[in-house]
């Protein structure tokens, strides 16, 4: 591409061979001498990002987009003779990945506490798949990327880890009483994880387009009393049940091998098409997820630099760490909470165990006690 050539302009384009990379800088060793004229290409699935003179200038669509700085071929070589023919007007394309990244995993590192109704403090250990996608290119270069070269999903999958789990036992707190009513919610449990993470990840420009919870596992001698109670609830009288289970084992003793062979594989016959009915099933597809400003929360067009009700610049610089308001280019406070810029929340410890959380934990990660 030839970011630093005398005489030619330079064609700039990206693509991502890995499927991983969220942003891409160009040129990759660091800022370059793009020229006035220069030709920049986005795909579809990509928004670019110009920083001239350290500052960022414009966000570009798909298309074809010429951009417009002060460094001209030979002249400006000429007059950068004074800073060892290194032209100090610095220029670089961030080249954003705007497509869904789908099957990033999570998982509880160490079991969190959970305190149960019927069960007292058990520990759980969670798993899940959840999908992102970039929302607001700048915001995300200015809050998570700073000056790096690139970007990729396993640089952050280990932060997005740590708050889906602390939102997790929060959200399960809060709506479950007792593992017991577990089956069947895992649905709900789901989708109110995922509008209890949306605030968390548009303070980075990120949105979470699926999240699913798998599994839900408490320790074994857990299991193995829930099992028990299930058991007892099933039989009503455990007397007759004794009884029966003395007579099918002298009935299964007195028959032959072959026998025993033939019934069971005839019942796994007859358990196999619903082992299997579930691992075929398909999820639905979901819809793109629909631009709205983020600040008036009305619709807006996706090429809009501006929205058409209130008027807020849609090209997001710094959001505050208070009360999400969109902050302008070298805000020191926020124009409506008053918080200082600069200012990010504390993490919380907890009064009970002393383990820090995330500034707006509900319940401890340790302990399982409301902080």
């Amino acid at each position: 591409m030839g970011m630093n050539n005398v005489v030619f302009l330079e064609v700039i384009e990206w693509f991502d061979e890995t499927g991983k990379e969220l942003i891409h800088r160009i040129p990759e060793t660091g800022s370059g001498e793009i020229k006035y004229g220069a030709q920049l290409t986005v795909r579809e699935s990509q928004a670019g990002i110009l920083f001239y003179k350290g500052r960022a200038c414009d966000a570009f669509g798909p298309g074809r987009h010429t951009l417009k700085t002060a460094n001209i071929p030979i002249l400006t070589k000429i007059l950068a003779i004074p800073w060892a023919m290194t032209s100090p007007l610095r220029a670089e394309v961030y080249m954003v990945n705007m497509k869904v990244f789908p099957n990033l995993k999570w998982g509880t590192r160490d079991p969190v506490a959970f305190r149960d109704s019927e069960l007292g403090l058990v520990r759980l250990r969670a798993h899940g798949v959840f999908n992102i996608q970039i929302l607001q290119p700048l915001l995300f270069i200015n809050t998570m990327v700073g000056t790096m070269g690139q970007f990729t999903t396993d640089q952050i999958a280990e932060y997005l880890k740590r708050v889906i789990v602390s939102r997790f036992n929060d959200h399960l707190g809060e709506h479950l009483d007792t593992l017991l009513n577990l089956p069947g919610k895992y649905d709900e449990l789901s989708n109110g994880l995922r509008e209890r993470l949306k605030t968390d990840l548009s303070h980075f420009g990120l949105g979470l387009t699926q999240l699913y919870i798998t599994s839900i596992t408490p320790p074994p001698e857990v299991q193995t009393a829930i099992d028990d109670r299930s058991r007892l609830n099933v039989i009503p009288d455990l007397d007759r049940l004794v009884k029966m289970k003395a007579a099918m084992a002298m009935e299964k003793a007195a028959a032959n091998q072959g026998e025993a062979g033939a019934g069971m594989g005839m019942g796994m016959g007859f358990m196999m098409p619903a082992m299997f009915a579930d691992a075929f099933r398909q999820k639905g597809q979901t819809a793109p997820p629909e631009n709205f400003c983020p600040d008036c929360k009305r619709p807006i067009a996706p090429d809009a630099k501006f929205c058409p009700h209130c008027g807020h610049q849609q090209l997001v610089f710094d959001q505050c760490s208070n009360c999400s308001k969109n902050l302008p280019p070298n805000a020191r406070f926020c124009p409506k909470c008053g918080q200082k810029v600069l200012k990010k929340p504390e993490e919380k410890a907890c009064p009970h165990c002393k383990e820090k959380n995330l500034p707006d934990a509900t319940f401890c990660n340790q302990c399982g006690e409301r902080l």
